[in-house]
């Protein structure tokens, strides 16, 4: 770990300003007033928790949410200071509480390097909460202060006596702020699991009150136990590799692994914020990989006749956690997801090119296992070059150049525009006659695509029907993947509500996800709801979209003189009854893809589409529960 300075008193806190602009516009300081904002403010509290932890004073931290949606997060660690702070002649936990960036972070003397999603503390938890109640035990006592809307609402008062040390913050989130009040279990562990990855060691303990449920993570492996969780889906070449060093005050973790697989999964941390869009730190490992890699393969001979690796070929089927603590970041953007600091990546790029070139003399057979896989990506790299030449002649604009079974749109505007894939030629007839044409395109797909997860890139451009995805979409595709050329804002999957309907929608989101991400993180991908009845009474019609919605209308209509055709396929409906009940923008339903946790989707998808069975039985087993309509 970076050197700890063990002085934490008043001095520390250093005030930046006041919390007056919080409450009037919260969504600048957590994001939003949505579900997500709302979960932003125990990611805070804990961050402040996971702080004293890296500082090496903290063991172990408790996150209870309470029965009516209050949270409590409790910690061993040193405690906030209680003394009154020189300037202000306010007790420091009353100071840390109330102003806007004033914390141990912000001054030299408190903690070397921090976390926290935004940065801005428990001041702005505070200042979002109907009520926040701290107790604190240091000096050997315990004092307890609360809070309303962020004004403290009594004095710091002295309670009873403590032999231990740490911080208690209980907090009800503000319904004058928040849109919804009701915590998501699943979102909470997911970060809750990753933070125990990157802080090694530390024990964290999840209780929901509401399900009576408790969780416990702790990994004293820290990244080198996170890999192998991304990679348990998955055959290993290898044990994980995993080193650590400091330079220039930057402390550098890396924990990387490589599977028989063709796809590269890099997750990158700063101070334990996920930088999705990578920075310094991605860049200099990258770097010094390709290097290293090359170097040892022509040192041995093993890369032959001067040609040399690229990065694309190196990393194919590697699995990589970067995690780095930098005193003073600098991060692009509002949402802190890309590493600026030029200084990060000469030395991130240092430490790697030495420990992976010490590594791999110690261990030759990985080397070559690495390399030999390597080797095969390259070549199977050109043979993508000239199936991607083959794609990219045909993805002009102009409808002559276009699949010849698309049905194209004539509005040329992207953003009004949306392209329907749709299961099979049948379902795709009547989906042509029924749609749209001004606003709405058709692509038929026959049979299932091809499950990308367990194929090389040669392969995937080898595959007619994608192909004539990637055509259709106007993007491209990996590498030369541009969103700008989108021909279509909405590209909404209409399959059968069945098995095979499944599993083609899971082929199709594990494409878009694996080559085509950006799809997905710009909102385009929706999935289409065709309903599953058709109930007739008389002359009166109406469309069920679930056996719980069908209960609902036979209790309201009546069971008497009912006809109910229950539908198994889109092909079933004429042309007039699909617009109506899954292509009209006015009563259709469609859900939006959405990516809210990268690391658990690239687990979900290795494990659905991956060559292990057992992870995969499991997985059905555990969420058959969830399954409302399913035709076998």
């Amino acid at each position: 770990m970076l050197e700890n300075n063990t002085r934490y008193s008043a001095e520390e806190i250093q005030v930046l300003e006041g919390l007056e602009a919080v409450r009037r516009r919260p969504g600048m300081y957590i994001g939003s007033t949505s579900l997500r904002g709302l979960h932003h403010l125990v990611y805070e509290v804990v961050d402040n928790s996971i702080d004293e932890a890296m500082a090496g004073y903290c063991k172990k931290i408790d996150v209870i949410v309470h029965y009516d949606n209050t949270v409590t997060v409790i910690d061993d660690g040193r405690g906030i200071p209680v003394d009154t702070h020189p300037k202000i002649g306010l007790p420091a936990v009353e100071v840390v509480l109330t102003m806007l960036h004033a914390g141990g972070k912000f001054g030299g003397g408190g903690y070397k390097v921090s976390g926290g999603l935004h940065g801005v503390g428990v001041s702005v938890v505070n200042a979002l909460s109907e009520w926040l109640e701290v107790e604190v035990r240091r000096e050997g006592f315990i004092w307890h202060q609360r809070y309303e809307r962020g004004v403290a609402a009594s004095k710091l008062e002295k309670t009873g006596k403590s032999k231990t040390t740490g911080v208690r913050i209980t907090f009800k989130p503000d319904p004058e702020i928040f849109e919804e009040l009701v915590f998501n279990q699943e979102t909470l562990i997911q970060r809750i699991r990753e933070l125990s990855y990157l802080t090694k060691g530390i024990k964290i303990t999840f209780i929901d009150e509401r399900t009576e449920q408790q969780f416990v993570y702790q990994h004293s492996g820290g990244i080198k136990d996170f890999v192998m969780h991304l990679n348990k889906n998955k055959n290993a070449l290898h044990k994980p590799i995993y080193f650590e060093d400091v330079r220039d005050q930057i402390m550098v973790e890396v924990a990387l692994q490589y599977t028989d697989s063709y796809v590269e999964n890099f997750f990158s941390f700063v101070n334990n914020i996920h930088t999705v869009d990578g920075g310094t730190h991605e860049t200099g490992f990258k770097t010094a990989l390709t290097r290293v890699m090359n170097d040892y393969g022509k040192k041995y001979n093993i890369i032959k006749n001067g040609s040399g690796l690229l990065g694309e070929d190196i990393r194919e089927g590697l699995t990589t956690i970067i995690s780095i603590k930098v005193p003073e970041p600098q991060f692009e953007g509002q949402t802190k997801t890309k590493l600026g600091n030029s200084e990060v990546r000469s030395v991130v790029d240092t430490v790697v090119a030495e420990k992976l070139s010490t590594f791999f003399e110690e261990n030759p057979q990985v080397a070559r296992k690495i390399l030999d896989k390597s080797i095969n990506a390259a070549r199977a790299r050109e043979a993508a070059r000239k199936a991607r030449e083959l794609t990219r002649r045909k993805n002009a604009l102009e409808s002559s150049t276009l699949p010849g079974k698309l049905a194209d749109c004539s509005e040329r505007d992207p953003s009004l525009s949306e392209i329907f894939i749709v299961e099979g030629d049948s379902a795709g007839g009547s989906a042509k006659q029924g749609r749209d044409r001004r606003f709405q395109a058709i692509l038929p797909l026959r049979g299932k695509i091809l499950n990308v997860e367990k194929a090389r890139m040669d392969k995937i451009l080898a595959n007619e029907e994608i192909r004539a995805l990637i055509t259709a979409f106007g993007t491209g595709i990996g590498e030369e993947f541009n969103i700008e050329k989108a021909r279509y804002h909405k590209i909404i999957i209409m399959t059968d509500a069945d098995v095979d309907g499944a599993h083609i929608r899971t082929l199709l989101l594990t494409f878009f996800y694996r080559h085509m991400k950006q799809l997905i993180e710009n909102g385009y991908v929706f999935i289409a709801q065709p309903p599953l009845y058709r109930v007739r009474k008389t002359k009166e019609e109406h469309y069920v979209f679930s056996d719980i919605e069908l209960e609902q209308l036979l209790k309201r209509i009546g069971r008497e003189k009912i006809s109910i055709q229950r539908y198994k396929g889109l092909g079933e409906m004429n042309p007039e009854q699909l617009w109506e009940t899954t292509m009209n923008f006015d009563s259709r339903t469609v859900m939006q893809v959405k990516l809210e946790d990268a690391i658990e989707a690239n687990s979900i998808f290795s494990m659905l589409m991956g060559d292990k069975v057992e992870p995969r039985r499991e997985f059905i087993q555990e969420n058959a529960r969830y399954v409302r309509n399913l035709d076998v």
